[in-house]
């Protein structure tokens, strides 16, 4: 059986101030040094956080958001939470039926 894993979460604290950072991961010509051009931005609220919807550029083509936190840090930097979800619907356990009426094993 395979496992996969559904999110991976990073906590970073830098010594950059949150409005450096921001820069960094919202501006196109900065992000795409580290992040793919294929990135889709689809969440803003400024200087606090930003999603992208990415999609692997290689089978099995898995979709899935990156999720940046900023928030400032008691040293004057930035405290970064990085969170890198799936969200490709081929990754999801497939539900039970609601109208299963059978018991789960049968007697031999």
């Amino acid at each position: 059986m395979t496992v996969i894993i559904q999110s991976l979460v990073f906590d970073y604290d830098l010594d950059e101030p949150p409005a450096k950072v921001w820069r960094a991961i919202s501006i196109p010509e900065f992000r795409k040094v580290w992040l793919p051009e294929e990135a889709e931005p689809v969440f803003s609220c400024t200087e606090q956080e930003v999603r992208y919807k990415m999609r692997d550029s290689e089978p099995p083509y898995l979709e899935s958001n990156v999720t940046f936190h900023l928030s400032p840090n008691s040293t004057g930097g930035t405290h970064l939470r990085v969170i890198h979800k799936l969200t490709d619907a081929a990754t999801r356990p497939m539900p039970s039926a609601s109208n299963i009426n059978t018991p789960s094993l049968l007697a031999a």
